[in-house]
């Protein structure tokens, strides 16, 4: 097992295969930002694959691919295939703002992705294009029914909700998840970079004070993947609900989760500086001991909680820098 300083087991892994995105969210990569990684700095396909067998041994069980864009990496399937081979590997799924995931959702479940979360900010058309930077918005809603035919079951909606811009939407958007099925998770805006210290964020604790009676909500025990969220469920089991608070009710006292750009740095919190390259120790062929060593020695750095609300300004990286 992987413990940190402050008795938090480490079990879950967010692997970054690309900081490129396609879409331009006002919350996320700043317009007109081209400072992305050079694929010649990337991870290969083995590198990742000799990442993650090290964390599998040390206990952890749980792996997500992000980006940017994790589809616009070339033979993304490929990967998902030898990572889900791997020993110890028990849950593998993918973050996407579903652009690209028509042409892929079939080979991606084949291969032995686990489940999907999918970015859908509003169900209004010129909403997604202002928050996105593109009109993408029926490539999405196909995504969504073509993952649910190649037999995704665990389908999950993530909603950054925008005062002023998409708030209202918010009772439509669960009208929506229920009548197909999907799980919805609100995201408070987390400030990284400057886009995203731009943008003021909805309190969600305040939210699910309206949303609880309305749709008979309880909170739920279930396990919905590890991550962050805390979870609301109906009475009927017709929907649930997870918020993710990093904002109004931080959730750092039981973090287990760190993070790996594609360059290979591992981030061990959002909001803290604190990283470990492990590239040089790749290309220096390190055997697994040594790969194992370090990963323990990135975990001692992880620290006590992130500071958004009291120095927001401290992050200047933008989230597809550091993986979604």
């Amino acid at each position: 097992m992987l413990i940190d300083r402050f008795n938090r087991r480490i079990d879950y892994l967010r692997i970054s295969v690309t900081d490129k995105c396609d879409l331009r969210c006002t919350y996320c990569i700043p317009e007109g930002f081209t400072e992305f990684e050079k694929p010649a700095n990337w991870l290969s396909f083995a590198d990742i694959e000799r990442v993650v067998g090290a964390f599998a041994r040390l206990g952890v069980s749980r792996f997500r691919l992000t980006g940017g864009e994790p589809l616009l990496r070339k033979n993304l399937p490929e990967l998902v295939a030898r990572l889900a081979r791997l020993p110890g590997v028990q849950d593998l799924s993918l973050t996407t703002n579903g652009t690209q995931l028509t042409h892929f959702a079939h080979q991606l479940r084949a291969a032995g992705l686990n489940r999907l979360n999918v970015s859908l900010d509003s169900l209004q058309r010129e909403c997604v294009q202002t928050i996105s930077g593109k009109d993408c918005f029926d490539k999405v809603i196909n995504s969504l029914q073509v993952a649910r035919k190649a037999g995704f079951e665990q389908i999950k909606i993530n909603m950054v909700p925008l005062p002023g811009v998409n708030t209202d939407e918010i009772e439509d958007m669960v009208a929506f998840c229920i009548a197909n099925g999907f799980i919805l998770r609100l995201i408070e805006v987390m400030p990284m970079g400057i886009s995203g210290r731009q943008q003021p964020y909805l309190n969600l604790l305040e939210l699910i004070k309206n949303l609880q009676p309305k749709y008979h909500l309880h909170e739920s025990n279930r396990d919905f993947g590890g991550g962050p969220a805390k979870y609301w469920e109906s009475l009927d089991g017709s929907f649930t609900l997870g918020l993710i608070t990093p904002r109004s009710q931080h959730f750092c006292a039981t973090c287990n989760r760190v993070r790996m750009s594609v360059d290979g740095t591992l981030y061990l919190c959002l909001g803290q500086d604190q990283s470990l390259a492990l590239k040089p120790l790749l290309t220096a062929n390190c055997s697994n001991a040594e790969l194992e060593t370090a990963i323990k020695q990135a975990i001692d750095l992880k620290p006590e909680k992130h500071e958004f609300n009291e120095r927001p300004e401290k992050i200047v990286r933008i989230m597809a820098k550091t993986g979604g």
